[in-house]
């Protein structure tokens, strides 16, 4: 299951991947996930890894690990993220001021959800989307009025 999701933020780039990169700010705009915590220790980068505990769709502690960092254009990961062996990539571009970001989303279903898989997939897009609605907004949130 693959699916890509575009938003543009009033942003630059620079400002957009430093909060990505800091995944420690996940739980501030993924509704799913309470915490995220580095394990790897030292600054973010390629091989960096990571535990978060996710609450929804059931509660479980889950790991990913860094696997592109292109400053200010590509961050990917890989991992377990809930029922789904995942990788993650964000491509930013500069969009006038701000930052066209797309996020894609390809996640590998295993045991029983591979039969729930396509009747979810359009709900999961869907979440992913609003989460990326609730970054938007939270990255343009302290803009001077």
């Amino acid at each position: 299951m693959k699916f890509t999701n575009t938003i543009t933020i009033d942003r630059p780039p620079a400002e957009v991947f430093g909060f990505l990169a800091r995944f420690e700010n996940l739980p501030l705009w993924n509704y799913a996930i309470s915490e995220t915590r580095n394990v790897s220790g030292g600054a973010v980068g390629v091989g960096s890894r990571y535990r978060q505990t996710r609450t929804v769709p059931t509660r479980s502690e889950e790991t990913f690990e860094v696997t592109e960092f292109e400053r200010d254009h590509r961050l990917s990961i890989r991992g377990a993220l809930g029922p789904f062996r995942s990788e993650v990539t964000y491509l930013l571009a500069p969009a006038g001021t701000g930052t066209l970001l797309s996020n894609t989303m390809n996640l590998q279903p295993s045991g029983v959800m591979r039969l729930v898989a396509p009747v979810v997939a359009s709900g999961i897009e869907s979440a992913v989307a609003a989460n990326l609605g609730v970054l938007k907004q939270l990255l343009e949130g302290d803009r001077p009025a």
